[in-house]
């Protein structure tokens, strides 16, 4: 049977656009450079804020997922590069289509409590990637920062650890902006979840049946 998301994604085929974490990448790296350019003032154009948006600057709807993860030189090679090899093992795996509305619900998600509350940012919307990616590919080994070798369900489970803190120690308006990260996963995974439950179930009684 097919599941909503495929169904949905098969409409919206024509209208995927491929390589999308690239664009996304070029546009982050882009907006970084002209940050430093401007001295740290250009990504203030970009943020989400809603009385800017009120006052006609719409672009500040969509604009705030252009925003740099990380503002130091350094660190921000690494952080692109990861968003981007993430991305595209997301693509390969779901598809084009499917890993466009993946994104785009985690927008229109992140927008709509942006509107709700005042408050949206692109880093949980980020790290929704990462945790999907953890999911499917958990033994995947990587060199964090390009030396040491981890795999990607320990990162996960750290991602999983620093979300569960944000939770309880965040404002209302950044645990909305979670939740609704959170929420995308489980929309796209929750099949995936119950297999794995139920795989792991019949592993145990079979292990008990031969005891």
């Amino acid at each position: 049977m097919n599941r909503w998301y495929d169904v949905l994604a098969n409409k919206l085929r024509r209208f995927a656009i491929p390589s999308l974490m690239k664009y996304l990448v070029i546009c982050m790296g882009a907006v970084f450079l002209m940050d430093l350019f401007f001295m740290g003032q250009f990504r203030s154009y970009l943020w989400f804020s809603r009385p800017a948006i009120y006052s006609g600057q719409i672009w500040r709807l969509i604009s705030f997922i252009f925003i740099p993860i990380s503002a130091s030189p350094l660190f921000i090679v690494f952080v692109l590069y990861f968003y981007y090899m993430i991305g595209e093992a997301l693509e390969r795996e779901w598809g084009v289509a499917k890993f466009n509305l993946f994104y785009l619900i985690g927008i229109l998600g992140t927008i709509i409590a942006g509107l709700i509350t005042g408050f949206a940012t692109n880093h949980y919307l980020n790290m929704s990637l990462f945790f999907a990616f953890a999911i499917l590919f958990p033994e995947v080994q990587i060199r964090l920062f390009f030396v040491l070798p981890v795999k990607v369900k320990w990162l996960g489970y750290l991602n999983a650890a620093y979300f569960a803190y944000l939770l309880i120690s965040s404002g209302w308006p950044q645990r909305l902006a979670l939740l609704v990260s959170v929420a995308n996963i489980i929309l796209f995974f929750q099949n995936d979840v119950r297999r794995q439950i139920g795989n792991t179930r019949k592993r145990r009684e079979w292990k008990n049946y031969f005891r």
